[in-house]
Order: C-alpha cells, then sequence, then structure tokens
C-alpha cells in the first residue's frame, strides 16, 4: 500500500452515516478539490466550485496541514 505521501488523493472531510455519505478529497498534483458522495452501492465524485463555477483549489503548499 502506498504511503501518505505517495496517495494523489486525501481525503480532507467526510461526513454520514452508513447508508450515506459525503467526504471531500484534494488532488495531491493540481490541488482541486472534489465532493464525493456514497450511498448504498453507488459512488459519485464532483469538483468543488466557488459562486462564480471555477473549481476550488488548495494551494499545493498547505496540503501538509490538511490531514
Amino acid at each position: 500500500m502506498a504511503s501518505d505521501k505517495n496517495k494523489r488523493f486525501v481525503k480532507v472531510y467526510e461526513e454520514g452515516g452508513m447508508l450515506s455519505a459525503f467526504a471531500i478529497f484534494i488532488d495531491r498534483l493540481t490541488g482541486v478539490n472534489y465532493l464525493m458522495h456514497m450511498s448504498g452501492e453507488s459512488e459519485s465524485m464532483t469538483p468543488l466550485l466557488d459562486p462564480n463555477g471555477r473549481p476550488i483549489v488548495t494551494p499545493l503548499y498547505d496540503m501538509d496541514t490538511k490531514r
């Protein structure tokens, strides 16, 4: 298994229960934030957008503090 430093996506937030949950992941290569929704046997993932419709990007230098 890859160490945390070698993983491309880092989970920074999660909420929900057994039937439905949300999580936010950050792409370590681009800094783009993604929202994942898990419900039963299905999952979907989409970029998080700001009010202007642009992807939310976490500066890569902040990545070590997002764990």
